[in-house]
């Protein structure tokens, strides 16, 4: 899996096994210690090449960079919690995420970022998104290993 069809094809299978309203996976830039959007399912509310610094949300960037754990936020609040632009995700119907760190040989490339209404996800969620992080590995080295945004297209 690489490029264009690596995050099309990843994304398909997260719509198949976890359900999703927004996906977007997100590169990390340690040297920043920022997120660069590679690949968005809305292109237009969440731009590839878009990038988050992750000061607010302290707590989840421990929990998810630097110890590589997966998160749950189940409900609206979580949501609000960890995400500045809580609003816009409210907006396009997501109350719930399953945040999943992407391994490459013990080291964080980035994060899967799934959310789908308030109540949507538990933790056989969860389980499901972590047993499809490594399909991200090959595409989202390629998108590290040039500094180049990857679009992933529209879903």
């Amino acid at each position: 899996m690489t490029g264009l069809q690596g995050f099309d094809a990843l994304e398909e299978e997260v719509r198949r096994a976890v359900g999703v309203r927004l996906f977007t996976v997100l590169a990390w830039i340690p040297e920043r210690n920022a997120l660069r959007r590679v690949h968005s399912s809305h292109p237009d509310a969440y731009p590839v090449g878009g990038e988050k610094t992750v000061e607010v949300a302290r707590g989840w960037l421990a929990r998810c960079v630097e110890a590589g754990q997966p998160y749950l936020g189940p409900d609206r609040a979580a949501v609000r919690e960890i995400f500045a632009d809580h609003e816009l995700i409210e907006g396009l119907g997501c109350g719930s995420v399953v945040n999943v760190p992407v391994m490459d040989g013990g080291r964080v490339l980035g994060v899967l970022n799934i959310l789908d209404a308030e109540g949507r996800y538990d933790e056989e969620s969860v389980a499901a998104a972590v047993s499809l992080a490594p399909l991200a590995v090959p595409a989202l080295r390629a998108a590290t290993t040039s500094g180049a945004p990857t679009d992933g297209g529209a879903a």
